[in-house]
Protein backbone atom coordinates (compact mmCIF):
# COMPACT_ATOMS: atom_id res chain seq x y z
CA UNK A 1 0.00 0.00 0.00
CA UNK A 2 2.63 2.24 0.94
CA UNK A 3 4.59 1.55 -2.26
CA UNK A 4 1.40 2.46 -4.29
CA UNK A 5 0.13 5.58 -2.68
CA UNK A 6 4.38 6.58 -3.41
CA UNK A 7 3.50 5.76 -6.72
CA UNK A 8 0.31 7.81 -7.00
CA UNK A 9 1.85 10.65 -5.70
CA UNK A 10 4.63 10.71 -7.69
CA UNK A 11 2.86 9.91 -11.08
CA UNK A 12 0.84 13.51 -9.41
CA UNK A 13 3.59 15.29 -9.47
CA UNK A 14 4.41 14.51 -13.07
CA UNK A 15 1.38 15.58 -14.34
CA UNK A 16 1.66 19.02 -12.69
CA UNK A 17 4.58 19.80 -14.11
CA UNK A 18 4.13 19.15 -17.66
CA UNK A 19 0.87 20.01 -19.83
CA UNK A 20 0.84 16.67 -20.87
CA UNK A 21 1.96 12.97 -20.75
CA UNK A 22 2.18 10.05 -22.99
CA UNK A 23 1.71 6.91 -21.73
CA UNK A 24 5.00 5.57 -22.76
CA UNK A 25 6.93 8.55 -21.24
CA UNK A 26 5.13 8.33 -17.60
CA UNK A 27 6.19 4.63 -17.71
CA UNK A 28 9.63 5.07 -18.62
CA UNK A 29 10.03 7.78 -16.03
CA UNK A 30 8.46 5.87 -13.43
CA UNK A 31 9.79 2.65 -14.02
CA UNK A 32 6.59 0.39 -14.40
CA UNK A 33 4.35 -1.34 -17.14
CA UNK A 34 1.96 1.15 -19.35
CA UNK A 35 -0.42 -0.91 -17.78
CA UNK A 36 0.16 0.07 -13.69
CA UNK A 37 0.15 3.75 -15.42
CA UNK A 38 -3.27 3.08 -16.47
CA UNK A 39 -4.41 1.62 -13.71
CA UNK A 40 -2.69 4.46 -11.57
CA UNK A 41 -4.39 7.38 -13.28
CA UNK A 42 -7.94 5.17 -12.76
CA UNK A 43 -7.05 5.45 -8.96
CA UNK A 44 -6.00 9.19 -9.29
CA UNK A 45 -9.69 10.00 -11.51
CA UNK A 46 -11.67 8.11 -8.33
CA UNK A 47 -9.85 10.63 -5.93
CA UNK A 48 -11.31 13.45 -7.59
CA UNK A 49 -8.30 14.50 -9.91
CA UNK A 50 -9.83 15.14 -13.46
CA UNK A 51 -7.00 13.60 -16.21
CA UNK A 52 -7.98 13.93 -19.64
CA UNK A 53 -6.79 10.71 -22.09
CA UNK A 54 -6.14 11.87 -25.58
CA UNK A 55 -6.33 8.36 -28.37
CA UNK A 56 -3.97 8.03 -30.97
CA UNK A 57 -0.43 7.57 -31.20
CA UNK A 58 0.04 11.52 -30.33
CA UNK A 59 -2.24 10.76 -27.52
CA UNK A 60 -1.99 11.26 -24.06
CA UNK A 61 -2.61 12.27 -20.21
CA UNK A 62 -3.45 15.52 -18.92
CA UNK A 63 -4.16 16.89 -15.95
CA UNK A 64 -7.68 19.49 -15.99
CA UNK A 65 -9.70 21.55 -13.91
CA UNK A 66 -12.38 19.93 -11.56
CA UNK A 67 -15.56 20.97 -10.27
CA UNK A 68 -13.53 20.16 -6.58
CA UNK A 69 -10.01 21.71 -5.98
CA UNK A 70 -7.62 18.67 -4.98
CA UNK A 71 -4.98 18.19 -3.27
CA UNK A 72 -1.46 19.74 -4.86
CA UNK A 73 1.83 19.00 -4.76
CA UNK A 74 4.25 21.84 -4.85
CA UNK A 75 8.10 22.00 -4.08
CA UNK A 76 9.81 23.91 -1.28
CA UNK A 77 10.15 26.99 -2.98
CA UNK A 78 6.34 27.15 -4.46
CA UNK A 79 5.70 26.06 -0.79
CA UNK A 80 7.45 29.23 0.48
CA UNK A 81 5.97 31.56 -2.23
CA UNK A 82 2.72 30.59 -1.34
CA UNK A 83 3.27 30.80 2.55
CA UNK A 84 3.89 34.28 1.82
CA UNK A 85 1.59 35.10 -0.35
CA UNK A 86 -1.00 34.78 1.25
CA UNK A 87 0.41 36.41 4.65
CA UNK A 88 1.02 39.40 1.96
CA UNK A 89 -2.80 39.02 1.05
CA UNK A 90 -3.87 38.54 4.58
CA UNK A 91 -3.76 42.46 4.67
CA UNK A 92 -5.21 43.10 1.22
CA UNK A 93 -7.81 45.36 0.01
CA UNK A 94 -10.27 42.29 -0.45
CA UNK A 95 -13.18 41.98 1.45
CA UNK A 96 -13.24 38.47 2.76
CA UNK A 97 -10.15 37.41 1.46
CA UNK A 98 -8.03 38.25 4.57
CA UNK A 99 -9.52 35.91 6.58
CA UNK A 100 -9.49 32.70 3.96
CA UNK A 101 -6.17 33.48 3.51
CA UNK A 102 -5.68 33.42 7.10
CA UNK A 103 -7.46 29.98 7.44
CA UNK A 104 -5.26 28.53 4.29
CA UNK A 105 -2.16 29.85 5.70
CA UNK A 106 -2.44 28.38 9.03
CA UNK A 107 -3.11 24.82 6.90
CA UNK A 108 -0.36 24.98 4.96
CA UNK A 109 1.51 26.07 7.72
CA UNK A 110 0.26 22.74 10.06
CA UNK A 111 1.93 20.81 6.94
CA UNK A 112 4.71 22.21 6.18
CA UNK A 113 8.09 20.44 6.41
CA UNK A 114 10.11 20.72 9.34
CA UNK A 115 13.46 21.98 7.08
CA UNK A 116 10.85 25.19 6.02
CA UNK A 117 9.24 26.20 9.30
CA UNK A 118 12.49 27.89 9.92
CA UNK A 119 13.23 29.87 6.77
CA UNK A 120 9.41 30.77 6.81
CA UNK A 121 9.52 31.83 10.03
CA UNK A 122 12.28 33.89 9.51
CA UNK A 123 11.01 35.23 5.96
CA UNK A 124 7.46 36.26 7.94
CA UNK A 125 9.30 38.02 10.62
CA UNK A 126 10.88 40.10 7.98
CA UNK A 127 7.86 40.96 5.55
CA UNK A 128 5.85 43.53 6.91
CA UNK A 129 2.38 44.99 5.57
CA UNK A 130 2.15 48.57 5.70
CA UNK A 131 -2.01 48.97 6.76
CA UNK A 132 -4.07 50.58 4.03
CA UNK A 133 -7.27 52.94 4.57
CA UNK A 134 -8.45 51.91 1.62
CA UNK A 135 -11.72 50.75 1.00
CA UNK A 136 -12.44 47.04 0.65
CA UNK A 137 -13.32 45.55 -2.76
CA UNK A 138 -16.16 42.83 -3.26
CA UNK A 139 -14.08 39.58 -4.53
CA UNK A 140 -17.02 39.13 -6.69
CA UNK A 141 -16.77 42.10 -8.62
CA UNK A 142 -13.00 41.29 -9.51
CA UNK A 143 -14.11 37.77 -10.76
CA UNK A 144 -17.44 39.34 -13.05
CA UNK A 145 -14.92 41.66 -14.41
CA UNK A 146 -12.13 39.06 -15.17
CA UNK A 147 -14.09 36.87 -16.63
CA UNK A 148 -16.01 40.04 -19.28
CA UNK A 149 -12.15 40.45 -20.03
CA UNK A 150 -11.50 37.01 -20.80
CA UNK A 151 -14.89 36.70 -22.85
CA UNK A 152 -14.56 40.23 -24.28
CA UNK A 153 -17.90 41.08 -23.32
CA UNK A 154 -19.22 44.54 -22.18
CA UNK A 155 -20.42 45.29 -18.27
CA UNK A 156 -22.69 47.48 -16.60
CA UNK A 157 -22.26 49.11 -12.66
CA UNK A 158 -22.83 51.60 -10.58
CA UNK A 159 -20.21 53.95 -10.21
CA UNK A 160 -19.43 56.83 -7.57
CA UNK A 161 -17.42 59.50 -8.69
CA UNK A 162 -14.78 61.04 -6.61
CA UNK A 163 -17.38 63.84 -6.14
CA UNK A 164 -20.15 61.48 -4.86
CA UNK A 165 -22.40 61.88 -7.83
CA UNK A 166 -23.44 58.16 -9.00
CA UNK A 167 -24.27 56.89 -12.45
CA UNK A 168 -25.09 53.64 -14.30
CA UNK A 169 -21.59 52.53 -16.43
CA UNK A 170 -21.29 50.74 -19.61
CA UNK A 171 -17.60 49.68 -20.40
CA UNK A 172 -15.47 47.43 -22.61
CA UNK A 173 -13.54 45.99 -19.82
CA UNK A 174 -9.52 44.84 -20.76
CA UNK A 175 -7.03 44.84 -17.75
CA UNK A 176 -7.60 45.04 -13.75
CA UNK A 177 -4.30 46.24 -12.12
CA UNK A 178 -3.66 46.12 -8.80
CA UNK A 179 -1.44 49.26 -7.11
CA UNK A 180 -1.06 47.31 -3.63
CA UNK A 181 -3.82 49.82 -2.21
CA UNK A 182 -6.82 49.96 -4.75
CA UNK A 183 -7.68 47.79 -7.29
CA UNK A 184 -8.25 49.63 -10.88
CA UNK A 185 -10.02 48.57 -14.34
CA UNK A 186 -8.75 50.40 -17.65
CA UNK A 187 -12.12 50.16 -19.78
CA UNK A 188 -13.52 51.99 -23.18
CA UNK A 189 -16.67 53.38 -21.80
CA UNK A 190 -19.10 52.78 -24.43
CA UNK A 191 -21.54 55.95 -23.75
CA UNK A 192 -18.60 58.41 -23.46
CA UNK A 193 -16.47 57.08 -26.28
CA UNK A 194 -13.44 57.42 -23.97
CA UNK A 195 -10.80 55.64 -22.09
CA UNK A 196 -11.58 55.59 -18.64
CA UNK A 197 -9.50 54.09 -15.56
CA UNK A 198 -12.30 53.33 -12.54
CA UNK A 199 -11.52 52.28 -9.00
CA UNK A 200 -13.09 49.24 -7.94
CA UNK A 201 -14.14 49.97 -4.22
CA UNK A 202 -16.38 52.83 -6.27
CA UNK A 203 -18.27 49.69 -8.03
CA UNK A 204 -21.19 49.68 -5.93
CA UNK A 205 -23.47 47.16 -8.03
CA UNK A 206 -22.31 43.70 -9.25
CA UNK A 207 -21.32 43.96 -12.62
CA UNK A 208 -23.80 42.68 -15.06
CA UNK A 209 -21.89 41.16 -18.45
CA UNK A 210 -24.13 42.22 -21.90
CA UNK A 211 -22.52 41.42 -25.33
CA UNK A 212 -19.38 40.77 -26.48
CA UNK A 213 -17.46 43.98 -28.26
CA UNK A 214 -14.18 43.83 -30.79
CA UNK A 215 -10.99 44.80 -29.39
CA UNK A 216 -10.05 48.32 -30.10
CA UNK A 217 -6.23 49.18 -29.85
CA UNK A 218 -5.31 50.23 -26.21
CA UNK A 219 -4.71 53.62 -25.20
CA UNK A 220 -0.91 52.22 -24.18
CA UNK A 221 1.11 49.18 -24.27
CA UNK A 222 2.02 49.22 -20.13
CA UNK A 223 -1.72 49.33 -19.15
CA UNK A 224 0.11 49.40 -15.56
CA UNK A 225 2.22 52.62 -16.47
CA UNK A 226 -0.69 53.87 -17.70
CA UNK A 227 -3.38 53.71 -14.92
CA UNK A 228 -0.19 55.33 -12.95
CA UNK A 229 0.03 58.09 -14.89
CA UNK A 230 -3.94 58.32 -14.15
CA UNK A 231 -4.19 57.91 -10.66
CA UNK A 232 -0.80 60.52 -9.90
CA UNK A 233 -1.42 62.77 -12.26
CA UNK A 234 -4.96 63.27 -13.20
CA UNK A 235 -7.77 64.74 -12.34
CA UNK A 236 -6.05 66.66 -9.75
CA UNK A 237 -6.24 70.46 -9.35
CA UNK A 238 -2.09 70.95 -9.94
CA UNK A 239 0.25 68.93 -12.28
CA UNK A 240 3.60 69.24 -10.69
CA UNK A 241 6.86 68.89 -12.53
CA UNK A 242 9.50 69.03 -10.40
CA UNK A 243 13.41 68.18 -11.34
CA UNK A 244 15.60 66.37 -8.71
CA UNK A 245 19.34 66.43 -8.57
CA UNK A 246 19.75 62.47 -8.51
CA UNK A 247 19.85 60.04 -10.36
CA UNK A 248 16.40 58.09 -10.83
CA UNK A 249 17.45 54.83 -9.24
CA UNK A 250 17.88 56.88 -6.08
CA UNK A 251 14.95 58.49 -6.75
CA UNK A 252 13.09 55.56 -7.18
CA UNK A 253 13.78 54.02 -4.39
CA UNK A 254 12.61 56.45 -1.55
CA UNK A 255 9.61 57.45 -4.27
CA UNK A 256 6.51 55.39 -4.23
CA UNK A 257 4.90 55.00 -7.70
CA UNK A 258 1.33 55.21 -6.65
CA UNK A 259 2.13 59.31 -6.11
CA UNK A 260 4.61 60.12 -9.14
CA UNK A 261 6.08 59.17 -12.16
CA UNK A 262 9.41 59.26 -12.81
CA UNK A 263 11.66 59.65 -15.88
CA UNK A 264 15.74 59.76 -16.13
CA UNK A 265 17.33 63.59 -17.29
CA UNK A 266 20.40 62.69 -17.92
CA UNK A 267 22.45 60.40 -15.50
CA UNK A 268 22.37 62.55 -12.61
CA UNK A 269 19.07 63.96 -12.80
CA UNK A 270 15.29 62.67 -12.10
CA UNK A 271 11.93 64.43 -13.56
CA UNK A 272 8.90 63.72 -11.07
CA UNK A 273 5.68 64.29 -12.41
CA UNK A 274 2.47 64.17 -9.66
CA UNK A 275 -0.78 65.42 -9.55
CA UNK A 276 -2.03 67.61 -6.58
CA UNK A 277 -5.49 69.10 -5.62
CA UNK A 278 -3.60 71.55 -3.13
CA UNK A 279 0.21 73.12 -2.79
CA UNK A 280 0.98 72.01 0.93
CA UNK A 281 0.81 68.30 0.35
CA UNK A 282 3.65 68.10 -1.95
CA UNK A 283 5.29 70.98 -0.40
CA UNK A 284 5.73 68.63 2.62
CA UNK A 285 6.26 65.85 0.22
CA UNK A 286 8.64 66.36 -1.46
CA UNK A 287 11.28 68.39 1.27
CA UNK A 288 10.39 64.66 3.11
CA UNK A 289 13.56 63.25 0.49
CA UNK A 290 16.76 64.37 1.71
CA UNK A 291 17.90 65.33 -1.97
CA UNK A 292 17.87 68.69 -4.00
CA UNK A 293 15.74 69.42 -6.22
CA UNK A 294 14.23 72.24 -8.30
CA UNK A 295 10.44 73.55 -9.13
CA UNK A 296 9.73 73.02 -12.81
CA UNK A 297 5.68 73.45 -12.82
CA UNK A 298 3.31 75.17 -11.96
CA UNK A 299 4.27 79.14 -11.42
CA UNK A 300 1.81 78.77 -8.18
CA UNK A 301 3.63 75.92 -7.09
CA UNK A 302 7.11 78.28 -7.23
CA UNK A 303 5.20 81.02 -5.57
CA UNK A 304 3.62 78.49 -2.79
CA UNK A 305 7.39 77.59 -2.00
CA UNK A 306 8.72 81.23 -1.74
CA UNK A 307 6.10 81.94 0.98
CA UNK A 308 6.35 78.46 2.71
CA UNK A 309 9.92 79.27 2.99
CA UNK A 310 9.94 82.61 4.33
CA UNK A 311 7.11 81.17 6.83
CA UNK A 312 9.23 78.56 8.22
CA UNK A 313 12.13 80.78 8.27
CA UNK A 314 9.85 83.43 10.84
CA UNK A 315 8.99 79.94 13.01
CA UNK A 316 13.04 79.57 13.10
CA UNK A 317 13.53 82.74 13.58
CA UNK A 318 15.92 83.72 11.61
CA UNK A 319 13.55 86.59 10.08
CA UNK A 320 11.88 88.94 12.28
CA UNK A 321 8.43 90.26 11.76
CA UNK A 322 5.10 88.09 10.55
CA UNK A 323 5.09 86.21 7.36
CA UNK A 324 4.45 87.81 4.47
CA UNK A 325 0.62 87.25 2.79
CA UNK A 326 2.23 85.47 -0.25
CA UNK A 327 0.10 83.10 -2.58
CA UNK A 328 -0.88 80.25 0.48
CA UNK A 329 -2.14 76.46 -0.24
CA UNK A 330 -4.77 77.07 -2.82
Amino acid sequence: MIQTSARLLQLLSLLQVRREWTGPALADRMGVTERTVRRDIDKLRNLGYPIHASPGIAGGYQLGAGAQLPPLLLDDNEALAVALGLNSVAAGPVAGIGEASVRALAKLEQVLPSRLRPKFAMLKAAVTTLPSNAASVDPQQLTVVSAAISDRRQISFDYVKSDGDSARRLVEPYRLVDTGRRWYMVAWDVEREDWRTFRADRITSLPTERKKYTPRPLPAEDLAAYVQQSITRSPYRFDVVVRFHAPLAEVAAVVNPQYATLNADGPAATILRSGWDNLAAPAAYLASFDMDFEILEPEEFKSFALHLSRRLRVAAGTVTGAADSEPRSQ
